[in-house]
């Protein structure tokens, strides 16, 4: 029997607006690029670096694709949980596949914005679960429509 849990947590800022796509099949699809920085000090040099790391985040879920498309612009501050995966794929006339790492936002996983749309800070914000916190959940059962968050 095997065991494991694939879950990944993110906090950071939209490097874009949401880029949703039609699929084929009729369904829509929302892709988020997500930067997060850290800091460390370089053994050698004594000198601060930066260093961003960038996410590519989907969803498939119409409700949150709604939320998205009203609510994620560029500089936002969002949190994310989703499960990790990595997709192969062949391009046309190459020899070689293609894979891409990104987290998928399922069914029971958070969406949430920890700033007021306008990207001005909310002076009110102590902790990022305050009540101005825009927030949606994608329901467990994978249906039903996700409510437009409270501003």
């Amino acid at each position: 029997m095997a065991f494991g849990k694939n879950y990944a947590e993110l906090v950071g800022r939209l490097g874009a607006d949401v880029t949703i796509n039609h699929l084929a099949s009729g369904g829509r699809v929302a892709n988020l690029s997500i930067a997060t920085d850290e800091g460390y000090l370089d053994r050698n040099s004594g000198q601060k670096v930066d260093k961003t790391e960038w996410h590519r985040v989907v969803t498939f879920q119409d409700g949150l694709i709604d939320m998205l498309e009203k609510h994620a612009k560029k500089g936002r501050l969002i949190a994310v949980e989703g499960k990790m995966q990595t997709r192969r794929w062949r391009k046309e006339g190459e020899d070689s596949d293609r894979f891409s790492t990104e987290i998928l936002v399922v069914p029971g996983h958070r969406v949430q914005f920890y700033d007021k749309p306008n990207g001005a800070p909310d002076a009110d914000a102590q902790a990022p679960m305050d009540d101005t916190a825009a927030q949606a959940v994608v329901p467990a059962s994978g249906t039903g429509n996700i409510e437009d968050p409270p501003f």
